[in-house]
C-alpha cells in the first residue's frame, strides 16, 4: 500500500460518514457524536455515563458535554446515582427514542447504500476481514501495556 492503512481508512470512515452528520444535523440539530450517544443508549441503556462514554469510544468529559446537550434537548435523562453521586445513569426518553427509531432507518440505508459498490460474496468477506482487523487492533492495543486515558 502506498499511503499508510490507518489513514486510508480514516479517510473511507470520513468520507462514508459524511451524510450521516449532514442529515442528522440539518434534520434533527444533533451532531454525529451526539447520534452516537442516542445509538448507544438505543442499544444498551440506561447505563452509568463512564459505562456510556466507553461504548461510545469517547473520554468521559465529551461524553458528559454531550449528555448535558442531550438532556437539555430533552432526547436523554440523567439520574445520579444517590449512593454515588459521581456516577450518574443516563437513558433515552420517550423523544430520544423516537428520534432514533425515525432515523435509524435513514442511515441503514445509507449503509446499504453504500455496500451496492460490492458483491454480496465481497461484503461477507469484508465483514470477515474487518472482524480479523478488530481482533487484530484489540490484541495490539492490550499489547501496548499502557495505562487506560482517564
Amino acid at each position: 500500500m502506498s499511503e499508510l492503512f490507518l489513514y486510508r481508512l480514516s479517510r473511507l470512515q470520513a468520507q462514508a460518514v459524511a451524510p450521516v452528520g449532514r442529515l442528522c444535523q440539518a434534520r434533527y440539530g444533533l451532531s454525529r457524536r451526539e447520534w452516537r450517544l442516542i445509538v448507544v443508549l438505543a442499544r444498551h441503556g440506561p447505563v452509568l455515563s463512564s459505562e456510556l462514554a466507553e461504548r461510545a469510544q469517547l473520554d468521559r468529559a465529551r461524553t458528559s458535554r454531550i449528555v448535558t446537550t442531550l438532556v437539555d434537548m430533552k432526547l436523554a435523562s440523567r439520574e445520579v446515582i444517590p449512593s454515588d453521586r459521581r456516577h450518574a445513569r443516563v437513558a433515552l426518553t420517550d423523544q430520544g427514542r423516537a428520534l432514533y427509531d425515525e432515523f435509524l432507518p435513514v442511515v441503514v440505508e445509507l449503509n446499504r447504500q453504500l455496500l451496492l459498490a460490492l458483491s454480496p460474496e465481497e461484503v461477507q468477506q469484508l465483514d470477515a476481514l474487518m472482524e480479523r482487523l478488530a481482533e487484530r487492533a484489540a490484541a495490539n492495543l492490550k499489547a501496548l501495556q499502557v495505562p487506560k486515558p482517564t
